[in-house]
């Protein structure tokens, strides 16, 4: 592996290949890595999200209407936000009592289909939020050029794309 260009993960590695030679940990290089910025990206996230006054899961399901720019289904939102029918149901019924979203007929003859769609504050503070993520999220990678930002994004895609 030779030197050491000091991160944690070189650390770690290094540490591995000392104690388990027999070892290949070459996926670490890459996905140690992913691991450790998913997590401190969680965290920036999470503090782009509070100058809205919303937690991650809010963003999550104001975003995934927001972008519909109309009402979504409740098995839409799971779809989106990968999380199950009972959770779903608590989020909006949170949601809801926030002032956040309200629940809309569906339109259809089954009078019991209901929709979610944003309010007004809702729509403002998924704006909001969507301003401090960006704004948080170029700053992160502003020492890094537009031309290396893209081949990055390729390289994710692809491992995206593999992981399926």
């Amino acid at each position: 592996m030779g030197e050491l260009r000091g991160d944690d993960v070189d650390r770690i590695i290094e540490q591995w290949m000392r104690v388990r030679p027999d070892a290949d940990v070459t996926p670490l290089d890459v996905l140690s890595r992913m691991t450790r910025i998913s997590r401190q990206l969680g965290r920036i996230r999470a503090e782009a999200f509070q100058l809205a006054g919303l937690e991650p899961w809010q963003w999550d399901v104001l975003a995934a209407l927001r972008r519909a720019d109309g009402p979504l289904s409740p098995k839409d939102l799971i779809a989106q936000t990968m999380v199950t029918s009972g959770t779903m149901t608590n989020r909006i019924d949170n949601l809801v009592a926030s002032g956040l979203v309200e629940r809309v007929e569906g339109g259809s003859s089954d009078r019991r289909v209901r929709l979610v769609t944003l309010t007004d504050e809702g729509i403002d503070r998924v704006d909001v939020a969507l301003d401090a993520l960006l704004e948080a999220e170029r700053r992160l990678l502003r020492g890094i050029p537009a031309d290396d930002q893209a081949r990055l994004a390729e390289l994710l895609r692809v491992l995206s794309d593999a992981m399926v």
